[in-house]
């Protein structure tokens, strides 16, 4: 069956996720960037970021796993317009593929504050057909509902789909819902893989 709808997750596929960078320009370092680490990005709490769960919620969840680090905690939440980087291929890999007539879409774990101070970073959004992000939806990555979601409201044929993600249960639940998938470990590696199987499909 010819593959006709390419997806793509965000985080670590068409971005990089550079917490450690953002953490050390605030001038974290030892326990103190291990403690922030634990108590934010590192945590459960991070999946209901992304979830949709109001910016205080978060924020005050945060620090009650870790009080001591309060103003560390508040300093790195203020702006985390420095933990997301745009990867040099992503336009490029997209329009390419849209000029082979593929349709190409977004489903990713992303919290509203960093869609709106990452921003210029996510430039690639203009260029896909659509797509899903899970702040809008309050549902997440694995969560069967998400990728139902995906499929009904684009249509999709799972056969005629294949998702590319940098996490192995992403992928998991999509192959357990009919669509192909690729789990990404680097732009070469998924990039030949994506297209030795849009070869075959053809």
């Amino acid at each position: 069956m010819a593959i006709k709808t390419i997806i793509f997750d965000i985080g670590n596929v068409l971005t990089q996720f550079s917490w450690e960078r953002h953490f050390k320009t605030l001038g974290f370092e030892g326990e103190v960037f291990e403690r922030v680490a634990n108590a934010t990005v590192k945590s459960p709490i991070w999946g209901e970021f992304d979830r949709g769960v109001p910016d205080s919620e978060i924020l005050a969840a945060f620090i009650e796993r870790d009080p001591g680090m309060e103003e560390q905690i508040r300093l790195m939440f203020s702006n985390i317009s420095g933990t997301l980087s745009r990867c040099d291929y992503a336009i490029p890999w997209i329009m390419q593929l849209k000029k082979e007539g593929y349709r190409v879409l977004i489903l990713s774990n992303l919290s509203s504050k960093t869609v709106h101070e990452c921003y210029p970073c996510l430039d690639f959004m203009n260029y896909v057909d659509g797509g899903i992000l899970s702040y809008m939806e309050g549902v997440v990555k694995p969560e069967r509902e998400i990728y139902e979601r995906l499929i009904e409201r684009y249509f999709i044929k799972p056969s005629e789909a294949v998702f590319l993600d940098d996490t192995v249960k992403n992928i998991d639940m999509a192959i357990e819902l009919g669509l192909r998938g690729i789990v990404f470990k680097d732009y070469d590696q998924a990039s030949k893989e994506l297209a030795d199987l849009l070869l075959r499909e053809k």
